[in-house]
This record gives structure tokens, sequence and C-alpha cells, in this order.
């Protein structure tokens, strides 16, 4: 009769592979968290630290004689791409996207009335008009777009006056 070895792994060689085999795994999901984690944080601090940097200015109202919303953008010490601003009232909401380039949305520029917009330049404010609007709105909110990455609201006005008043 022939014998046979019945000899198998010994626990130490197991508990290593056993081992080694938890490292790497842990190692390829870090990668792939750290990935998701980096991206997600550059975005966010792109947007960090902008709530007074770009605002509405005072001279933001309705003219009721002309039918025009007038608004004004107020830049900070920022460095912006865009600003997107959308303006609600009475179940309808337009959305202006302002760049740096100058370009025709619908918009006129304050108080030369060119159709051809721009955003402002750091530390400056411009005040844009929009002239078919029936009436007064309920809304004009402001998010800035910095790095290619759109924030949150920096801005709103809910009770628009009239432009007699300023």
């Amino acid at each position: 009769m022939i014998k046979k070895s019945k000899k198998g792994i010994s626990g130490i060689v197991a508990s290593v592979i056993l081992i080694a085999l938890v490292i790497a795994s842990v190692t390829i999901v870090w990668k792939v968290v750290q990935g998701m984690i980096s991206s997600k944080l550059k975005q966010s601090s792109s947007c960090f630290d902008i709530m007074d940097k770009v605002t509405l200015g005072a001279y933001t109202c309705f003219n009721s004689s002309g039918n025009e919303i007038l608004f004004e953008i107020d830049v900070a010490d920022i460095n912006l791409d865009k600003v997107v601003v959308l303006v609600s009232g009475k179940g309808t909401t337009k959305s202006y996207t302002i760049t740096n380039e100058e370009q025709e949305l619908g918009l006129l520029s304050y108080p030369n009335r060119e159709k051809s917009v721009k955003l402002p330049g750091e530390n400056a404010g411009l005040t844009y008009i929009i002239n078919d609007s029936a009436e007064s709105p309920d809304l004009i909110k402001i998010s800035p777009v910095i790095n290619n990455n759109q924030c949150g609201v920096s801005d709103f006005i809910t009770e628009i006056g009239s432009c007699s008043l300023i």
C-alpha cells in the first residue's frame, strides 16, 4: 500500500496570505475613494468664501413705465467665469448666464443700453436691463461660476422696489 501525505498549508502561511489579500483590497478601495474625495474637495474649495463677494447691488428695481427690470451685480476681489441670474415672477423664470466675454443675452447694459453685455471685473459692478417684463419680479438670485463649478446662490432679492424710489 502507498501512503499519501495529507499535509496542507500551515496556519502561519494561510494567515500571511489572508493579511496580504486584506491589505491589497484596502489599498484598492482607498485609491478609488481618495479620487472621489479629492475631486469633490477641489469643487467645493473653489466656491469657498464667496458669499459676500458676488452680490446684487442697491440699484436693483422695477421700472413700471418702461416695463424694465434693472439689476446690479457687484463683484469683489474674486475672479469669476460666469454668473447665472434667475429672475422669477408670476409663475415664470428666466435664466441669464453672463460671462467675461461680450455677448447678446436679451439683456441691455445700463446706461448706454447696448445689447452686448459682459460680467463686471474684479472690484467692479455693472447694471443690466431686462426690457420685456410687464410686471415686477418676485425673486432675483445670482449664482457665481468659478473654475467651471457653479456655486450656490450668493445673493437674492425678494422685494424688488420701484425704480422711481431709488
